[in-house]
Protein backbone atom coordinates (compact mmCIF):
# COMPACT_ATOMS: atom_id res chain seq x y z
CA UNK A 1 0.00 0.00 0.00
CA UNK A 2 1.14 3.54 -0.61
CA UNK A 3 1.61 6.17 1.92
CA UNK A 4 -1.92 7.95 2.18
CA UNK A 5 -2.43 11.41 0.42
CA UNK A 6 -5.35 13.16 -0.81
CA UNK A 7 -6.73 11.21 -3.77
CA UNK A 8 -10.17 11.67 -4.72
CA UNK A 9 -12.99 11.09 -7.02
CA UNK A 10 -12.88 13.40 -10.19
CA UNK A 11 -16.39 12.76 -11.40
CA UNK A 12 -19.61 12.84 -9.31
CA UNK A 13 -20.98 9.58 -10.25
CA UNK A 14 -24.28 7.73 -8.96
CA UNK A 15 -23.80 5.12 -6.38
CA UNK A 16 -20.25 6.32 -5.62
CA UNK A 17 -18.83 4.99 -2.50
CA UNK A 18 -17.26 7.60 -0.85
CA UNK A 19 -19.74 7.75 2.02
CA UNK A 20 -19.59 3.66 2.39
CA UNK A 21 -15.76 3.66 3.04
CA UNK A 22 -15.68 2.71 6.51
CA UNK A 23 -17.96 -0.47 6.15
CA UNK A 24 -15.72 -1.14 3.40
CA UNK A 25 -12.63 -0.92 4.92
CA UNK A 26 -13.63 -3.27 7.64
CA UNK A 27 -13.22 -5.89 4.88
CA UNK A 28 -9.61 -4.96 3.26
CA UNK A 29 -7.01 -7.48 4.48
CA UNK A 30 -4.12 -5.93 6.05
CA UNK A 31 -1.81 -7.24 2.86
CA UNK A 32 -2.64 -8.18 -0.36
CA UNK A 33 -0.79 -8.89 -3.48
CA UNK A 34 -2.94 -7.21 -6.56
CA UNK A 35 -5.81 -5.01 -6.17
CA UNK A 36 -8.83 -5.75 -8.99
CA UNK A 37 -11.77 -3.37 -9.79
CA UNK A 38 -13.88 -4.41 -12.87
CA UNK A 39 -16.89 -1.94 -12.11
CA UNK A 40 -14.38 1.39 -10.98
CA UNK A 41 -16.64 4.14 -11.36
CA UNK A 42 -15.55 7.20 -9.97
CA UNK A 43 -12.81 5.07 -8.17
CA UNK A 44 -13.83 6.22 -4.61
CA UNK A 45 -12.46 2.60 -3.14
CA UNK A 46 -9.50 2.94 -5.49
CA UNK A 47 -8.26 6.38 -4.63
CA UNK A 48 -9.09 5.65 -0.67
CA UNK A 49 -6.69 2.66 -0.80
CA UNK A 50 -4.32 4.05 -3.80
CA UNK A 51 -2.58 0.16 -4.10
CA UNK A 52 0.75 -0.28 -5.63
CA UNK A 53 -0.31 -2.61 -7.78
CA UNK A 54 -3.90 -2.54 -9.47
CA UNK A 55 -5.98 -3.35 -12.40
CA UNK A 56 -9.23 -1.18 -12.69
CA UNK A 57 -11.91 -1.36 -15.31
CA UNK A 58 -14.96 -0.26 -16.65
CA UNK A 59 -17.62 -1.04 -19.53
CA UNK A 60 -18.09 2.74 -20.21
CA UNK A 61 -15.52 3.19 -23.19
CA UNK A 62 -15.45 7.17 -22.52
CA UNK A 63 -14.93 6.85 -18.77
CA UNK A 64 -11.63 4.57 -19.01
CA UNK A 65 -10.90 7.06 -21.78
CA UNK A 66 -11.25 9.47 -19.23
CA UNK A 67 -8.76 7.65 -16.84
CA UNK A 68 -6.22 7.18 -19.98
CA UNK A 69 -6.02 11.05 -20.70
CA UNK A 70 -6.04 12.07 -16.76
CA UNK A 71 -2.84 9.32 -16.85
CA UNK A 72 -1.14 10.07 -20.15
CA UNK A 73 -2.21 13.98 -20.84
CA UNK A 74 -3.28 15.58 -17.79
CA UNK A 75 -1.97 18.81 -18.74
CA UNK A 76 -3.89 18.77 -21.95
CA UNK A 77 -7.06 17.44 -20.25
CA UNK A 78 -7.01 20.64 -17.80
CA UNK A 79 -6.25 23.52 -20.74
CA UNK A 80 -9.04 21.90 -22.82
CA UNK A 81 -11.45 21.87 -19.92
CA UNK A 82 -11.14 25.70 -19.70
CA UNK A 83 -12.60 26.63 -22.81
CA UNK A 84 -16.25 24.86 -21.60
CA UNK A 85 -19.05 27.27 -20.40
CA UNK A 86 -21.84 27.04 -18.03
CA UNK A 87 -24.41 28.10 -20.33
CA UNK A 88 -27.29 25.92 -21.55
CA UNK A 89 -27.08 26.22 -25.04
CA UNK A 90 -23.25 25.34 -25.05
CA UNK A 91 -24.58 22.47 -22.46
CA UNK A 92 -26.66 20.75 -24.97
CA UNK A 93 -24.54 21.78 -28.26
CA UNK A 94 -21.72 19.59 -26.77
CA UNK A 95 -24.00 17.19 -25.46
CA UNK A 96 -25.31 16.89 -28.99
CA UNK A 97 -22.01 15.84 -30.30
CA UNK A 98 -22.40 12.07 -29.80
CA UNK A 99 -25.44 12.08 -31.87
CA UNK A 100 -23.27 13.00 -35.01
CA UNK A 101 -20.55 10.98 -36.79
CA UNK A 102 -17.94 13.33 -36.79
CA UNK A 103 -18.28 12.73 -32.96
CA UNK A 104 -16.51 9.35 -33.71
CA UNK A 105 -13.26 11.41 -34.95
CA UNK A 106 -13.26 13.53 -32.21
CA UNK A 107 -9.28 12.67 -30.38
CA UNK A 108 -9.53 11.01 -26.65
CA UNK A 109 -8.68 14.56 -25.42
CA UNK A 110 -11.78 16.19 -26.27
CA UNK A 111 -13.93 13.17 -25.59
CA UNK A 112 -12.21 13.02 -22.32
CA UNK A 113 -12.76 16.51 -21.42
CA UNK A 114 -16.70 16.25 -22.60
CA UNK A 115 -17.25 14.03 -20.47
CA UNK A 116 -15.87 15.74 -17.24
CA UNK A 117 -17.54 18.66 -18.34
CA UNK A 118 -21.25 17.56 -18.74
CA UNK A 119 -20.91 15.53 -15.62
CA UNK A 120 -20.02 18.64 -13.79
CA UNK A 121 -23.13 20.71 -15.61
CA UNK A 122 -25.84 18.04 -15.71
CA UNK A 123 -28.74 17.72 -13.75
CA UNK A 124 -27.24 16.01 -10.66
CA UNK A 125 -24.00 14.30 -12.12
CA UNK A 126 -25.34 11.23 -13.73
CA UNK A 127 -24.17 10.00 -16.28
CA UNK A 128 -26.68 7.62 -18.08
CA UNK A 129 -27.42 6.96 -21.85
CA UNK A 130 -30.04 6.18 -24.32
CA UNK A 131 -30.27 2.90 -26.09
CA UNK A 132 -28.15 4.19 -29.24
CA UNK A 133 -25.37 5.43 -26.40
CA UNK A 134 -26.16 8.76 -26.30
CA UNK A 135 -25.85 10.98 -23.20
CA UNK A 136 -29.51 12.37 -22.62
CA UNK A 137 -29.04 14.19 -19.23
CA UNK A 138 -30.55 17.74 -18.66
CA UNK A 139 -28.90 20.32 -18.00
CA UNK A 140 -28.29 21.02 -14.23
CA UNK A 141 -28.10 24.88 -13.51
CA UNK A 142 -25.83 25.26 -11.05
CA UNK A 143 -24.28 28.88 -10.42
CA UNK A 144 -20.32 27.38 -10.41
CA UNK A 145 -20.06 24.29 -10.90
CA UNK A 146 -16.30 23.24 -10.24
CA UNK A 147 -15.53 21.93 -14.53
CA UNK A 148 -11.37 22.52 -13.68
CA UNK A 149 -10.39 21.22 -10.72
CA UNK A 150 -7.06 21.12 -11.62
CA UNK A 151 -5.85 20.11 -8.17
CA UNK A 152 -8.00 16.74 -7.96
CA UNK A 153 -6.67 15.80 -11.69
CA UNK A 154 -2.90 16.11 -10.72
CA UNK A 155 -3.45 14.55 -7.90
CA UNK A 156 -5.15 11.32 -9.55
CA UNK A 157 -2.93 11.47 -12.36
CA UNK A 158 0.21 11.03 -10.12
CA UNK A 159 -1.12 8.39 -8.43
CA UNK A 160 -1.97 6.61 -11.40
CA UNK A 161 1.68 6.86 -12.88
CA UNK A 162 3.75 6.78 -10.26
CA UNK A 163 2.11 2.75 -9.46
CA UNK A 164 1.79 0.14 -11.28
CA UNK A 165 -1.81 0.58 -12.38
CA UNK A 166 -3.50 -1.19 -15.71
CA UNK A 167 -6.58 -0.03 -17.09
CA UNK A 168 -9.13 -1.77 -19.41
CA UNK A 169 -12.41 -1.61 -20.85
CA UNK A 170 -13.78 -5.27 -20.78
CA UNK A 171 -16.42 -7.74 -19.48
CA UNK A 172 -16.05 -7.57 -16.27
CA UNK A 173 -15.22 -11.43 -16.24
CA UNK A 174 -12.07 -10.58 -18.69
CA UNK A 175 -11.01 -7.82 -16.31
CA UNK A 176 -9.94 -10.44 -13.50
CA UNK A 177 -8.92 -13.50 -15.33
CA UNK A 178 -5.70 -12.81 -13.93
CA UNK A 179 -6.57 -13.01 -10.27
CA UNK A 180 -5.63 -15.57 -7.83
CA UNK A 181 -4.20 -16.14 -4.60
CA UNK A 182 -3.56 -13.48 -1.97
CA UNK A 183 -5.09 -10.68 -4.46
CA UNK A 184 -8.48 -8.44 -3.43
CA UNK A 185 -10.99 -7.86 -5.46
CA UNK A 186 -13.73 -5.29 -5.15
CA UNK A 187 -17.35 -5.32 -7.20
CA UNK A 188 -19.30 -2.22 -7.24
CA UNK A 189 -21.60 -3.05 -10.50
CA UNK A 190 -24.85 -1.70 -11.44
CA UNK A 191 -27.12 -1.97 -8.59
CA UNK A 192 -30.10 -4.37 -8.92
CA UNK A 193 -33.15 -1.91 -9.48
CA UNK A 194 -35.11 -1.82 -5.87
CA UNK A 195 -38.58 -1.65 -7.92
CA UNK A 196 -39.18 -1.49 -11.59
CA UNK A 197 -38.80 2.38 -12.12
CA UNK A 198 -35.84 2.99 -9.46
CA UNK A 199 -33.36 2.29 -12.26
CA UNK A 200 -32.80 5.89 -14.03
CA UNK A 201 -29.33 5.33 -14.69
CA UNK A 202 -27.80 3.20 -17.61
CA UNK A 203 -24.06 3.79 -17.89
CA UNK A 204 -23.98 1.96 -21.20
CA UNK A 205 -27.02 1.10 -23.98
CA UNK A 206 -26.32 -2.43 -23.53
CA UNK A 207 -27.30 -2.24 -19.52
CA UNK A 208 -27.21 -4.48 -16.79
CA UNK A 209 -29.59 -7.64 -16.26
CA UNK A 210 -29.88 -10.16 -13.96
CA UNK A 211 -28.71 -12.47 -16.04
CA UNK A 212 -25.19 -10.64 -15.58
CA UNK A 213 -25.75 -10.45 -11.74
CA UNK A 214 -26.10 -14.40 -11.93
CA UNK A 215 -22.68 -14.07 -13.86
CA UNK A 216 -21.62 -11.76 -11.53
CA UNK A 217 -22.78 -14.26 -8.29
CA UNK A 218 -21.03 -17.27 -10.56
CA UNK A 219 -17.57 -15.20 -11.05
CA UNK A 220 -17.96 -14.19 -7.27
CA UNK A 221 -17.58 -18.00 -6.11
CA UNK A 222 -15.01 -18.74 -8.88
CA UNK A 223 -12.69 -15.86 -7.37
CA UNK A 224 -13.23 -17.46 -3.86
CA UNK A 225 -12.16 -20.60 -4.67
CA UNK A 226 -8.93 -19.30 -6.18
CA UNK A 227 -8.26 -17.80 -2.71
CA UNK A 228 -8.84 -13.97 -3.48
CA UNK A 229 -10.16 -11.45 -0.47
CA UNK A 230 -13.55 -10.81 -2.56
CA UNK A 231 -15.75 -7.83 -1.49
CA UNK A 232 -18.97 -6.80 -3.61
CA UNK A 233 -21.66 -4.08 -3.07
CA UNK A 234 -25.11 -4.32 -4.22
CA UNK A 235 -28.88 -2.97 -3.35
CA UNK A 236 -30.76 -4.71 -0.77
CA UNK A 237 -32.87 -6.31 -2.41
CA UNK A 238 -34.40 -10.24 -2.40
CA UNK A 239 -33.26 -11.35 -5.70
CA UNK A 240 -29.96 -10.33 -4.37
CA UNK A 241 -29.93 -12.00 -1.29
CA UNK A 242 -31.14 -14.50 -2.92
CA UNK A 243 -28.46 -15.61 -5.07
CA UNK A 244 -25.75 -14.71 -2.53
CA UNK A 245 -27.69 -16.69 0.23
CA UNK A 246 -27.09 -19.62 -2.23
CA UNK A 247 -23.36 -19.08 -1.98
CA UNK A 248 -23.74 -18.52 1.74
CA UNK A 249 -25.29 -22.37 2.34
CA UNK A 250 -22.33 -23.77 0.40
CA UNK A 251 -19.88 -21.49 2.35
CA UNK A 252 -20.38 -20.28 5.36
CA UNK A 253 -17.90 -18.13 4.93
CA UNK A 254 -19.24 -16.18 2.59
CA UNK A 255 -21.91 -13.53 4.40
CA UNK A 256 -24.13 -11.01 3.73
CA UNK A 257 -23.57 -7.85 5.23
CA UNK A 258 -26.67 -5.21 5.65
CA UNK A 259 -25.35 -1.57 5.36
CA UNK A 260 -27.44 1.65 5.66
CA UNK A 261 -26.34 4.05 2.44
CA UNK A 262 -27.25 7.86 1.59
CA UNK A 263 -28.08 8.38 -1.91
CA UNK A 264 -27.99 11.74 -2.88
CA UNK A 265 -28.28 11.62 -6.46
CA UNK A 266 -31.66 10.21 -7.94
CA UNK A 267 -33.99 11.26 -10.36
CA UNK A 268 -36.65 11.66 -7.96
CA UNK A 269 -35.84 14.08 -4.68
CA UNK A 270 -37.83 11.82 -2.41
CA UNK A 271 -36.52 8.87 -3.49
CA UNK A 272 -33.12 10.35 -1.93
CA UNK A 273 -32.00 9.36 1.59
CA UNK A 274 -30.99 6.51 3.62
CA UNK A 275 -31.14 3.08 2.11
CA UNK A 276 -30.43 -0.10 2.77
CA UNK A 277 -27.65 -2.26 1.05
CA UNK A 278 -25.23 -5.07 0.93
CA UNK A 279 -21.63 -6.15 0.95
CA UNK A 280 -20.79 -9.67 0.25
CA UNK A 281 -17.60 -10.15 2.16
CA UNK A 282 -15.75 -13.78 2.31
CA UNK A 283 -13.09 -11.89 4.87
CA UNK A 284 -13.41 -12.26 8.28
CA UNK A 285 -13.45 -8.64 9.81
CA UNK A 286 -11.66 -9.34 12.50
CA UNK A 287 -8.60 -10.22 10.42
CA UNK A 288 -9.28 -6.72 8.72
CA UNK A 289 -6.95 -3.49 8.22
CA UNK A 290 -9.49 -1.27 10.05
CA UNK A 291 -9.46 -4.06 12.96
CA UNK A 292 -5.46 -4.17 13.38
CA UNK A 293 -5.68 0.15 13.63
CA UNK A 294 -8.32 0.20 16.44
CA UNK A 295 -6.16 -2.55 18.33
CA UNK A 296 -3.03 -0.62 17.48
CA UNK A 297 -5.15 2.32 19.09
CA UNK A 298 -5.83 0.18 22.77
Amino acid sequence: MVEKTTVQPFLKWAGGKRQLLPEIRKYIPKHFAHYYEPFVGAGAVLFDLKPHSATINDVNAELINVYNMIQTDVDGLIYDLQKHQNKPEYFYEIRALDRTEAYHALPPLQRASRLIYLNKTCYNGLFRVNRKGQFNVPFGKYKNPSIVNEAVLRVVSDYLNNNHVTILNEDFVEAVRSAGEGDLVYFDPPYDPVSETSSFTSYSNEGFTKDDQIRLRDLYLELHKRGCHVVLSNSDTPFINEIYQELHASYPEIRIKKVQASRAINSQGTKRGRISEVLVVNFNEADSKIAESMKQAL
